[in-house]
């Protein structure tokens, strides 16, 4: 049995050929054109309950990297984040001129601590210039301090990279956030449209200088006026936007009830009683993977080299962390027990939308017989 870590399934060409027929009546293939229009109003409808405001950008890293350089504080050098995020959150606060400044994660949220932050708002003061933090595989974190502390002049910038149709309450995790929440559509996200990202904000003016910034920061007489850069999709990017739009609720669906067989497998084969543990999730998850913690004194990438043997592909996001990778291992931080703790026992487990309950139910049986330290290769 042959798994795959990710299968990216994104919609298929019959399910966008109508909204290709729109760009060939309208002319129009790029600079915010009518599709990317159309697809933003549905976003802000459909997911954001009308209310806020978006622009779509050509990747992830492209809206962190406009994000940050609209709301850091000037004259200030550093961008507090965890180490425990993808690469892709300190590229873009080096791109803004920053340093990162990397601080700890909660033992089982696997996001930002609170008490790690406070101490590093003290201790940077004036020299802080933003607040980067994630919203680790999804998960729809807590975000009344955030939106305090952005009030309070220390401007914050979430990376909800995989966070796109994480909901609470029914609503959008992110609605109404005064600064800015970056989503991405890549292949891998769930919903993946290829390539393509967005940056929400509750402050119309911080996206409008973010649309601006990503179009050359063009003023009406087309004359540049600030840093920008060309940060705009394709017309047919946003066709299959909208397609996916179209199906997403039931992508969703499609994901969560994979997840729902994972926690029944992995319980009913007693991992929780031999220290195996999941991340302490908030919000409903479009789960992009299934990510786990193995026991205690257990190199989860060990694991996952005996299961590429018995053909489980598995990956470690995030081992390295930030901090330990050579990019960014001189950049300073505060204690990291957490995080040098997680990085060696985080294994994230296959999940996509065609797995069949026995891929699961296998899955879970071959992490069972390892844990009892039983060769999985027969």
């Amino acid at each position: 049995m042959k798994i795959p870590f990710l299968r990216p399934n994104l919609v298929k060409k019959e399910q966008y050929l109508d909204y290709l027929t729109e760009i060939d009546h309208s002319r129009m293939y790029s600079n915010y054109g009518p599709l990317n229009k159309k697809f933003e109003t549905r976003v802000i409808n459909e997911w954001f309950q009308g209310d806020g405001y978006c622009s779509t950008v050509n990747n992830a890293t492209t809206g962190l990297i406009l994000a940050i350089s609209a709301l850091k504080r000037t004259n200030a050098k550093y961008a507090v984040m965890p180490s425990f995020t993808f690469s892709a959150t300190p590229l873009a606060a080096m791109w803004c001129g920053l340093t990162p400044y990397y601080i700890d994660i909660c033992k089982d949220e696997w996001s930002m601590e609170n008490k790690s932050l406070r101490k590093a708002i003290e201790l940077l003061g004036d020299d802080l210039a933003i607040v980067i933090p994630y919203a680790t595989f999804g998960s729809a974190i807590d975000t009344t301090g955030y939106e305090e502390l952005h009030s309070s002049g220390i401007p914050v910038v979430i990376d909800a990279a995989a966070s796109f149709g994480t909901t609470t309450n029914g609503a959008q995790f992110g609605q109404t956030f005064p600064g800015c929440v970056v989503y991405s559509f890549h292949a891998t996200k769930a919903f993946g449209i290829g390539e393509g990202g967005m940056v929400y904000s509750g402050n119309p003016q911080t996206i409008q200088t973010i649309r601006n910034n990503g179009n050359f920061a063009f003023s009406p007489q087309r004359e540049s006026i600030d840093l920008g850069m060309n940060s705009k999709i394709s017309e047919f990017t946003a066709a299959i936007a909208l397609a996916t739009l179209d199906v997403y609720k039931q992508k969703i669906e499609t994901r969560q009830k994979i997840h729902a067989w994972y926690i029944q497998y992995l319980f009913e084969n007693g991992l929780a009683a031999h220290g195996w543990r999941t991340q302490k999730y908030a919000g409903h998850i479009p789960y992009q993977f299934m990510p786990l913690a193995t026991p205690a004194k257990t190199n989860s990438l060990i694991i996952a080299k005996k299961l590429r043997r018995i053909g489980i592909e598995a990956r470690s996001y995030f081992s390295p962390a930030c901090h330990q990778q050579q990019a960014f291992c001189s950049q300073p931080h505060g204690g990291l027990g957490n995080t040098e703790e997680l990085t060696t026992q985080i294994l994230s487990l296959p999940l996509w939308e065609e797995m069949s309950e026995s891929h699961v139910e296998f899955i879970a049986h071959s992490l069972h017989k390892l844990t009892k330290g039983k060769s999985c290769d027969a």
